[in-house]
């Protein structure tokens, strides 16, 4: 498709029009079934992993609920993906748990209540930054970073439901940790357990790939609680949900909780927001990306504030993009927010009629429909992808630095499974951006030759004749502070015994700044007295004017072609 046929598909498109539940536009009457289906596969999903993660952050196990119902729907009014899931995450849980146990005593009110205010702030603060347009900070975060951050987050969230699956203890810490405390418990493995969980992870692959059509996590989620109910696996040591509490929560601000509190709670809450809104835009861009729409990310964080603060009022806890819901919800055929939207009136329902239900669910069933949503997330073939991302010229310019996106993915990946999600993020983060300053400080400076009526790269062209006097050279980078004196060495490096004339070949150098102008200043005085002369051609835009403006009593003379800058040289000498 054209780029014209692009942008005019994007000005059509009735979801880009709306403000309010921008996935409804233009609505479908066949997308209405794998969003029905597609909610309700999400909802046997979220219903047990919301009671769990509220367990997480310290709190009772409806409060997961009480979270998601205002996530789901107030997500779904203001966010800009189709398939995201927003409601209670086990990173972002550990993080309000972390956040509050210094603040009030774990099970106590005052707990409970500030866990709500927490994510009152998240909310607060979320809503603000989507308004000041402060989505562009996504654009920091490359789309490698984002890949090594989604495998990673995967691994660990696989590695947290193992030990459901096989009914033994989970170890505390990282990813690696929780790896050597997993085969450590292997040997006090549950059979009934193992063979439950074993067998829910192998029914739903099995419908996954060989009957699409079929909810499959929730056809195993129905059969493991009839089993439950027939046999009574619940009194033979299989863990189950367990008690919930029914009806919806009260809604308004948490009592107890003071103007000061919310203040103090300002700085964690940009913490929460920030891990939040990474593993929330990294799941929605995936999705994204393979349904073939556009995120965006200012959207994003307006609805993912909401979420939160829709949250906190009604007695919830920190929600963000969940990654593992999102995938169950992609993969069971979701079309628009309207599967969130059932998923949101499903858990009221269970919240006034089915909490009993839930509560017969084997643990393990509920790790092995997680595991088979976040597999297929472990992307190495794209990460063997970006490691194929290298070349001879590549390796010889930028030495390690040349497999950039390769290292950046890499960072993320091993941050996160050894540090957690934040640092995770933020190291890989840390390493893009350190790798794209190393390199932008050292530019590659191409020796040029004229053939085939251009001037090309000496390096491609070895059979091309070129005058031993007269040295082409460019930069292909913008010239700044970083890189200057690396640049200047390089053309100094260049320079032959029966050189005369050097013209650099500005076109591919975009900027110049001060320190980059006065470096080229310098150059052309100590070239002149070796008896060189320095001229520049061909610079567009805000070079030249920055040039003439930075050393305006320099003899820098610039022309519209090399050829032009070469015979104003000869003709000078």
């Amino acid at each position: 498709m054209t780029s014209a046929g692009r942008t005019s598909r994007k000005q059509t498109d009735p979801a880009r029009r709306r403000f309010l539940f921008a996935s409804l536009g233009g609505y479908r009457r066949g997308w209405l079934r794998p969003d029905l289906l597609a909610g309700l596969t999400v909802w046997a999903v979220l219903v047990p992993e919301s009671l769990a993660y509220a367990g997480i952050a310290g709190l009772p196990p409806v409060v997961g609920l009480y979270a998601a119902v205002p996530a789901l729907v107030l997500y779904a009014a203001l966010g800009s993906s189709r398939h995201l899931v927003v409601g209670p995450m086990s990173a972002t849980a550990a993080l309000s748990a972390a956040i509050i146990a210094p603040l009030a005593a774990g099970g106590s009110d005052r707990y409970v209540a500030l866990a709500a205010a927490l994510a009152i702030v998240t909310g607060i603060v979320g809503l603000l930054a989507g308004l000041l347009r402060l989505g562009f900070v996504a654009a920091f975060i490359s789309e490698p970073v984002l890949k090594g951050f989604i495998v990673g987050l995967a691994l660990t969230i696989i590695v947290g439901q193992v030990p459901k699956l096989f009914g033994v203890e989970r170890a505390e810490g990282n990813f690696f940790e929780q790896t050597w405390g997993l085969l450590g418990e292997l040997g006090d493995l549950d059979v009934r357990t193992t063979i439950i969980g074993a067998v829910s992870l192998i029914l739903v692959l099995a419908v996954k790939r060989w009957l699409p059509l079929i909810p499959g996590s929730l056809l195993v989620v129905l059969l493991a609680i009839t089993a439950v109910a027939l046999f009574g696996f619940d009194d033979k040591g299989v863990a189950i949900v367990g008690h919930i509490d029914a009806g919806l929560p009260t809604l308004g601000l948490p009592d107890g909780v003071g103007a000061d509190m919310f203040l103090d709670l300002v700085g964690p809450a940009c913490g929460v927001l920030l891990i939040g809104f990474a593993e929330g835009l990294g799941a929605a861009k995936t999705y994204a990306a393979r349904a073939g729409y556009e995120i965006d990310a200012n959207r994003e964080l307006a609805g993912m504030g909401a979420a939160n603060l829709g949250s906190g009022l009604c007695a919830g806890m920190v929600v963000n993009g969940s990654l593992s819901k999102t995938a169950v919800n992609g993969g069971a055929g979701a079309r628009t927010q309207l599967s969130g939207l059932v998923v949101a009136l499903a858990t009221v329902l269970t919240l006034l009629f089915l909490t009993g239900l839930f509560e017969k669910l084997p643990e393990a069933t509920l790790a092995a429909v997680v595991i088979a949503a976040v597999v297929e997330l472990v992307d190495f073939a794209a990460l063997r992808a970006l490691y194929r991302v290298w070349t001879r010229r590549l390796g010889s310019i930028y030495g390690a630095a040349a497999r950039a996106d390769f290292a950046a993915a890499m960072a993320a990946m091993v941050g996160v499974l050894l540090f957690d999600t934040l640092p995770g993020l933020v190291i890989g983060i840390a390493v893009s951006m350190l790798l794209l300053l190393y390199r932008s400080s050292r530019p590659h400076v191409a020796a040029l030759v004229r053939a085939d009526n251009r001037w090309v790269e000496i390096a491609d062209h070895p059979g091309a004749v070129s005058d031993p006097s007269v040295l082409v050279v460019r930069v292909e980078a913008g010239l700044y502070f970083a890189n200057a004196d690396h640049v200047r060495t390089r053309i100094e490096d260049l320079c032959g015994d029966r050189t005369e004339i050097v013209v650099l070949d500005a076109e591919t150098s975009p900027f110049v700044d001060v320190s980059a102008a006065r470096m080229l200043a310098e150059l052309h005085d100590g070239l002149r007295r070796r008896g060189v002369e320095l001229r520049i051609a061909r610079d567009i835009g805000q070079f030249g004017d920055t040039l003439r403006q930075a050393v305006p009593g320099a003899d820098l003379k610039v022309y519209p072609t090399v050829r032009q800058a070469i015979s104003d040289a000869r003709r000078e000498r």
